[in-house]
């Protein structure tokens, strides 16, 4: 098993560019397939974001499915966070824009995980996202088995999620936006506290959805 791109400091996105397409992040696999003529040729198979369903701020399941086909950015926060989580979800807020004035939002989403299910309710969740002016159709927050949460973050993202007697609020999650494409892989971590960061992933967001529909065309 070999390995790509793999972010190890807290800040990836400040070494990233969008003047090509954005790599692949995590383990990949080499494979032998049938070229059609008898022979066989080695193909990459890219690590794509595990199989998950939580429960969204309506009450109704949200899972892989429903981001299929999709270009998709996820985070972690908490609902009473007192320290980066505003900053992360005004900055998620103001992507949503981006992509409405784009006509992207649908085409892409988005997808915020609590770290904090004993209190983050649906019902805490939908009245967060109200506060955000979420747009539900596209913009999913989620809560479940706190096990299946933090696992998701860990082995689907490469995030931290945890709960932490030193950090603010009782928990310590990672401050990264995470670009999963319409096939599962990850793309990219940018920033979420970061105005420029985002700026980045908006752009990148942009090169892949151009590529895509040249790709249809």
């Amino acid at each position: 098993m070999a390995w790509a791109l793999i972010a190890c400091d807290n800040h990836p996105a400040e070494r990233q560019t969008t003047t090509a397409l954005p790599g692949y992040f995590g383990n990949h696999d080499i494979a032998l397939i049938d070229d059609g003529q008898g022979g066989r040729i080695a193909d990459t198979l890219y690590f794509t974001v595990p199989y998950f369903a939580f429960t969204n701020q309506f009450g109704a399941e949200t899972s892989t499915d429903d981001y299929a086909g999709h270009l998709y950015v996820a985070d972690y926060f908490f609902t009473t966070c007192p320290t980066i989580c505003p900053i992360m979800s005004s900055q998620m807020s103001r992507l949503q824009e981006m992509l409405k004035q784009r006509g992207l939002f649908g085409e892409v989403k988005l997808l915020s995980h609590t770290v904090d299910p004993a209190h983050d309710t649906p019902e805490v969740l939908l009245a967060y996202g109200e506060r955000l002016d979420a747009d539900f159709e596209h913009w999913s927050f989620v809560t479940g088995e706190e096990s299946d949460l933090y696992d998701q973050a860990r082995f689907g993202y490469f995030l931290t999620a945890l709960p932490s007697d030193t950090a603010a609020g009782g928990f310590f999650h990672s401050d990264t936006f995470v670009l999963v494409d319409q096939k599962g892989h990850i793309r990219g971590y940018y920033d979420g506290t970061s105005t420029e960061s985002v700026n980045q992933l908006f752009e990148t967001i942009l090169l892949l959805t151009r590529t895509q529909h040249d790709e249809l065309d």
